[in-house]
């Protein structure tokens, strides 16, 4: 083998061993951009899948708070929840609408998602305790409605009218009486034991603190209920899908804070001895009741 055989032997086995390497790197390269585009892919179907939950989370608050709306019966609380219930849809419709590769608006929504969370806690807390006073309430009105039902022999038409009363209580707005006395006045404004000496009836009570309430003027009704069931009468009021006698009115200026209240009912006819029941409303409930035993 001559030397220039030699040279074109030893540049073709570079060539070929060159055309070697380069195709073994083509094949590392691919398999390397292959290995990134599945991790990619895998990245994306996370961010969907993280995307897909924190939809379902919103939806799931958003029944929540109508869940919520639909079981409470005060206006402030009902106003507040629809609001952030509102808000919730709004934000709800912002991620749908947002790419799952968009980390910066996704990062915004889920940092909001944790917020509209925790405020929900809180409501579910406020109404969790507003329930428990309700119940009070309820178990209280039920003790005195049961009591004047006995009084006025009433029938099976006068229990739906308890259970439709039990139904609207109000949860924390309710104004509250209490201290309840009914005091016999002599034409001397002295007091006495005996119905027949009995010229004034005045009936004295407080309305509780309540600082959920609604401010403003209030117009109170107070029922007077003689031994024989008989209503001291000065004009009539809605309640209940009807009209209910009460015996005095006074309009009040209700702060949330406590205020007492006289009513008088001057006689005028004649008062047998006996038990008296004295009934305070307001707002369309029956908010206070005692009874009283004269001579």
């Amino acid at each position: 083998m001559n030397k220039k055989q030699l040279v074109v032997m030893i540049g073709l086995a570079v060539f070929v061993i060159g055309l070697g390497v380069a195709l073994v790197l083509a094949l590392l390269d691919r398999e390397g951009l292959k290995g990134e585009n599945q991790e990619l892919q895998e990245l994306k179907e996370l961010a969907e899948l993280d995307k897909q939950e924190m939809e379902n989370d919103y939806e799931r608050l958003t029944v929540q708070y109508g869940e919520m709306i639909s079981q409470i019966n005060n206006d402030s609380l009902i106003a507040q929840l629809t609001q952030e219930q509102l808000r919730t849809q709004q934000l709800l419709k912002e991620l749908k609408e947002v790419k799952a590769t968009d980390a910066r608006e996704i990062a915004r929504l889920k940092a909001e998602l944790a917020t509209v969370r925790e405020v929900l806690r809180s409501y579910i807390r406020q109404v969790d305790s507003l329930n428990q006073v309700n119940q009070r309430l309820v178990a209280e009105n039920d003790r005195v409605k049961d009591e004047l039902a006995q009084s006025n022999q009433v029938n099976e038409g006068l229990r739906q009218e308890k259970q439709n009363l039990t139904e609207k209580v109000a949860i924390a707005a309710q104004l509250d009486a209490t201290g309840i006395t009914m005091t016999a006045l002599n034409k001397r404004g002295k007091s006495v034991k005996k119905m027949k000496d009995c010229k004034t009836i005045q009936v004295n009570f407080t309305i509780s603190r309540n600082v959920t309430a609604t401010n403003g003027n209030r117009t109170l009704y107070v029922r007077i209920q003689t031994p024989t069931g008989a209503v001291l009468t000065e004009g009539t009021f809605p309640y209940e899908n009807r009209q209910l006698e009460y015996s005095m009115k006074r309009v009040v200026e209700y702060a949330g804070e406590e205020l007492n209240v006289t009513a008088n009912w001057q006689v005028a006819e004649y008062l047998e001895a006996g038990e008296y029941r004295v009934s305070i409303f307001s707002d369309g409930s029956m908010i206070g009741t005692r009874t009283f035993t004269f001579n």
